[in-house]
C-alpha cells in the first residue's frame, strides 16, 4: 500500500471542510487547481493556506486571498469565490514575512469629487469610480501592501506617468530603509494590477479585513 502525504491528506481534510461550510457550493469550489502534487514545498504552502482559510471561513466574513503562485486575488466568503482579480506583476521584500492572517488597519481613503459651483451641495453616492487607483494598506502585523495600478501605454503621457509612479514608490522604499536595522527584511509587498481591478479591490476591503497570501516556490510555474 502506497503511504499518503499527510500535506496532501491534509489539503484534502481542508477542503472538504471548506466544501461543507454552511452556505457554499461544494461543487463549485477546486482549491488551487494548478497545484504541483510532486513538488513538497508547493505543497507543503497550499496546506498552510488552506488551515489559515478554514478559520476564517467558519465565520460570516469576507475575506481576502492574494495568491502569488498564480498571479490572482480571491475575495471570498465561508470559502466561496465572490470575486476574483488577476495580478500583473509582483515584487515582495521578504517572503517569510508574508505567513499567517494580517488585518488590514484601515481601508484606502476616498477622494471626495469636488461640489460643480451652481449646483445642489448634496453630493452623489460614492461609486466604483471613486476609489483610487494607486494606494498603501497596512496592516497589524507590520505588513504593507502597494497596490500599483497598470496604466494603459497607448500614450506617451500615460507611459510617462506609469514610469513616474513606479519611480516614487522606489523612493518611498529607500525613504523607509533609513535607519531600519538591515538584517531584518522588510514586509513589504507590491501588486500591479490594472485600474479597473485596483478600484474593485479598493472597494471590497473594509476596516479589520483578513487577508492571507500564498507564497510561490522556485518551482511554481506562471
Amino acid at each position: 500500500m502506497i503511504p499518503l502525504n499527510p500535506q496532501i491528506f491534509h489539503i484534502a481534510i481542508c477542503t472538504l471542510f471548506l466544501a461543507q461550510t454552511p452556505n457554499s457550493w461544494g461543487k463549485d469550489l477546486e482549491a488551487f487547481p494548478k497545484l504541483n502534487l510532486n513538488d513538497p514545498g508547493s505543497v507543503k504552502e497550499a496546506a498552510r493556506v488552506l488551515e489559515e482559510e478554514l478559520k476564517l471561513a467558519a465565520r460570516p466574513q469576507t475575506y481576502v486571498l492574494i495568491d502569488l503562485a498564480e498571479k490572482t486575488i480571491h475575495i471570498k466568503g465561508r470559502g466561496v469565490e465572490l470575486h476574483h482579480m488577476p495580478i500583473g506583476q509582483w515584487a515582495v521584500g521578504s517572503r517569510e514575512a508574508l505567513t499567517g492572517v494580517h488585518r488590514l488597519v484601515a481601508r484606502p481613503s476616498v477622494v471626495r469629487r469636488k461640489i460643480e459651483p451652481g449646483k445642489s451641495a448634496e453630493q452623489d453616492p460614492i461609486s466604483l469610480a471613486d476609489m483610487p487607483a494607486d494606494y498603501d494598506l497596512s496592516f497589524a502585523s507590520g505588513l504593507t501592501i502597494v497596490v500599483a495600478s497598470s496604466a494603459e501605454k497607448d500614450s506617451l503621457a500615460q507611459g510617462i506617468a506609469f514610469m513616474g509612479k513606479a519611480w516614487w514608490r522606489q523612493v518611498k522604499n529607500w525613504a523607509n530603509a533609513i535607519g531600519r536595522d538591515s538584517s531584518i527584511p522588510p514586509a513589504h509587498l507590491e501588486l500591479t494590477v490594472s485600474v479597473d481591478h485596483a478600484q474593485s479591490l479598493a472597494w471590497s476591503l473594509v476596516d479589520g479585513m483578513a487577508i492571507i497570501i500564498r507564497r510561490p516556490t522556485n518551482n511554481d510555474v506562471f
